[in-house]
C-alpha cells in the first residue's frame, strides 16, 4: 500500500497529465478545423476544373481510358497514413483495408508498387513485406499541403512511366465524425470519363456547355493534371483531419482512464487521510485515560 506522501505525488501527477490530455485533445480539434477549411477553400476549384473535364470529355466514349492507354498491368499504390503516434490504429486499418481491397482475384495476380505518405505509414507498409517506391512525410499544417501534393505529382508522373502502372488507386482514412474516421479508396488513374458525365444528367442553369477554342489535347493535359492535383490534395486534407479525428478519439479514452485513476487514488488517499486522524485521535484519547489513571 503507497504512503500518504506517495499518493498525494502520484494524484498531482495524474493531474498533470490530464492537463496534458486536454491540451491535445485541443489541438487536434484545432487542426481539424484547419484541414477541413483546406478541403472547402478547394471546392470552387474543383467544380471548376470537373466542369472543364466535362466540356472537353462530353463526346468521349465510356470505355475510353485516360490519359495515355493501359501499361503492363503493374497496380500502383498510394498510402496516406501518418507521421505522428498516439492516434489508435489509424495506419494500422488503413494497411488491413487495403490488403482486403486487393484481396480480390481479379488483383492477386498483377504486381503491386507502393508510394507512402507519413513515417509511420511507411514503417507499418515495411513490416508487411512491400517495397516502398517512394516515400513523404506529411506537412504540420494545411498551408504544407500543396507543396507536398506538387511534388507527389512529380514523382508519380516518373513512378508511371518507370514502372509501367495501369492503375494507380489512394488510399486514406476519412473523418466521419468529431471522433470517427473510415478508410476510402479513389482510383486516381486511369480517368474514367463517365465520371464527369453527372452534370450534363442534373439542372443546371445552362442548357449547353461551354465552347473551347484551344487545341483539345493540349487542354485535356492540363485538366487532367489539375484533377490529379485537386485528388492528391484532398486525400491529403482529409487523412490528415481524420488522424486528428483518431488523435481525439484517442485522448477522449485516455481521459476517461485518468478520471477512473484520479477517482481511485482521491479514495484511497481520503481513506488514509481518514485513518491517519483516526490513529491520532486514539493517540490523544490514550495518552489522555492515561494520564487520568495516574491521578
Amino acid at each position: 500500500m503507497q504512503d500518504f506522501e506517495t499518493l498525494k505525488r502520484n494524484i498531482e501527477s495524474t493531474r498533470d497529465l490530464e492537463s496534458v490530455v486536454r491540451t491535445m485533445k485541443t489541438l487536434a480539434a484545432v487542426s481539424i478545423r484547419q484541414y477541413e477549411q483546406a478541403v472547402d477553400s478547394l471546392e470552387d476549384y474543383s467544380d471548376t476544373v470537373y466542369c472543364g473535364l466535362e466540356m472537353v470529355l462530353s463526346r468521349t466514349q465510356p470505355r475510353w481510358n485516360l490519359p495515355d492507354g493501359a501499361g503492363a498491368g503493374t497496380i500502383g499504390v498510394i498510402l496516406f497514413g501518418s507521421d505522428q503516434g498516439m492516434c489508435g490504429q489509424f495506419n494500422e486499418q488503413l494497411d488491413s483495408y487495403a490488403a482486403d481491397y486487393f484481396a480480390d482475384t481479379s488483383f492477386q495476380t498483377r504486381n503491386r508498387v507502393w508510394m507512402v505518405v507519413g513515417s509511420r505509414m511507411l514503417g507499418k507498409t515495411l513490416d508487411s513485406g512491400h517495397d516502398v517506391d517512394f516515400d513523404f512525410n506529411l506537412p504540420g499544417s494545411a498551408t504544407g499541403i500543396a507543396p507536398l501534393v506538387s511534388e507527389m505529382l512529380a514523382k508519380i508522373d516518373q513512378w508511371r512511366h518507370e514502372r509501367r502502372l495501369s492503375e494507380i488507386f489512394i488510399f486514406y482514412n476519412q473523418r466521419e465524425s468529431a471522433s470517427t474516421y473510415k478508410p476510402h479508396v479513389v482510383q486516381l488513374l486511369p480517368v474514367d470519363p463517365t465520371k464527369f458525365h453527372r452534370k450534363q444528367e442534373s439542372q443546371n442553369t445552362s442548357r449547353s456547355l461551354p465552347l473551347y477554342t484551344m487545341n483539345r489535347t493540349t487542354l485535356l493535359s492540363r485538366l487532367i493534371q489539375q484533377y490529379l492535383f485537386v485528388s492528391l490534395f484532398r486525400a491529403c486534407a482529409e487523412s490528415l483531419a481524420g488522424e486528428n479525428a483518431s488523435r481525439i478519439a484517442s485522448m477522449q479514452a485516455a481521459e476517461r482512464n485518468i478520471k477512473e485513476r484520479l477517482i481511485n487514488l482521491q479514495a484511497e488517499f481520503n481513506q488514509r487521510r481518514q485513518t491517519a486522524i483516526t490513529e491520532e485521535l486514539l493517540d490523544v484519547v490514550t495518552g489522555f485515560e492515561a494520564l487520568k489513571d495516574k491521578e
